[in-house]
């Protein structure tokens, strides 16, 4: 087993890579500018790569960027192979990053928050409390907030 630093350094190479290669090296219009490399992860044993990529666009052009990086899994593998001189390059396995999608549901509810936050803040402009300014008894004082005298209020003395 290789150690996590070599793991880490073998998946940023793959990652640069595969991205460089993607920008300049591969005439597919599948793979345009709208597809960007955000992870890379390698096994512990270095035999398996996952490359995590969006795609800026809608689901057909997600559809046709997937079918583009497996059909150029090939291409993009031996390339990795050569930069990285390791003696197996690993197997390239492409996943589409859910984080632009997980982002967004993240801003949709905060927003849905703020608009909230924002009726609840209208709501409560004129209001006031419900009970009284002070709702706790001073000492002296009955339940109807009337001054009382000193031997009432000492229960010990009974």
């Amino acid at each position: 087993m290789a150690d996590n630093a070599r793991a880490k350094r073998l998946a940023d190479l793959i990652r640069e890579v595969v991205a460089q290669k993607l920008q300049r090296g591969i005439k597919d219009p599948r793979l345009g500018s709208h597809v960007t490399i955000t992870d890379t992860r390698v096994t512990g044993d270095l035999r398996e790569a996952t490359v995590f990529y969006t795609v800026y666009g809608d689901d057909e052009e997600r559809a046709a960027a997937s079918a583009g990086l497996e059909s150029a899994k090939g291409i993009l593998r031996s390339e990795v192979g050569k930069a990285a001189g390791v003696k197996f390059t690993p197997t390239l396995t492409f996943v589409m990053d859910a984080l632009p999608d997980t982002a967004r549901n993240i801003e949709d509810l905060l927003d849905k928050a703020r608009q909230s936050d924002e009726k609840v803040r209208e709501a409560s402009a004129g209001a006031a409390y419900a009970g009284e300014p002070d709702p706790y008894r001073k000492p002296g004082e009955d339940e109807a907030g009337e001054a009382v005298e000193a031997d009432e209020t000492d229960d010990t003395a009974k």
